[in-house]
């Protein structure tokens, strides 16, 4: 059966190539390992409350960019990638005001320790 479907298909190339040259792939992994060292460099300052700041944004930019270069969305509708993009800004910017509004009352928090009533006697 030179002819079965299995042997026909065996042998047949279907022309798939990756939608990005290489070197615009490695571009964006040596641009993510900078963004890697610069948030290793930012840790070591003492920012104060911009330190999560600058640590979100630049988490941010990494997340783009692996958004937008290595799941493709470069090449989809660009609706696609604002509204994933997006998502990301939003939620790197809730975390950021949350957290910024925590350092406003942690020095009014008092700890209590409680102790629970136990009988002198467990038996009675």
């Amino acid at each position: 059966m030179a002819h079965s479907p299995a042997a026909h298909h065996g042998k047949e190339h279907h022309g798939f190539a990756h939608p990005m040259p290489v070197w615009q792939l490695i571009a964006v992994f040596l641009a993510l390992i900078g963004l890697t060292v610069a948030t290793v460099f930012q840790s070591t300052l003492e920012l104060g409350n911009t330190e999560l700041i600058v640590s979100l944004f630049i988490a941010t930019i990494k997340a783009s960019l692996v958004i937008l270069f290595f799941m493709h969305m470069i090449h989809d509708k660009p609706l696609n990638a604002i509204l994933f993009i997006g998502s990301f800004i939003f939620v790197a910017l809730f975390l950021g005001f949350t957290l910024l509004d925590a350092g406003a009352y942690r020095d009014s928090l008092e700890l209590k320790v409680v102790q629970p009533d136990i009988p002198a006697n467990p038996m009675q």
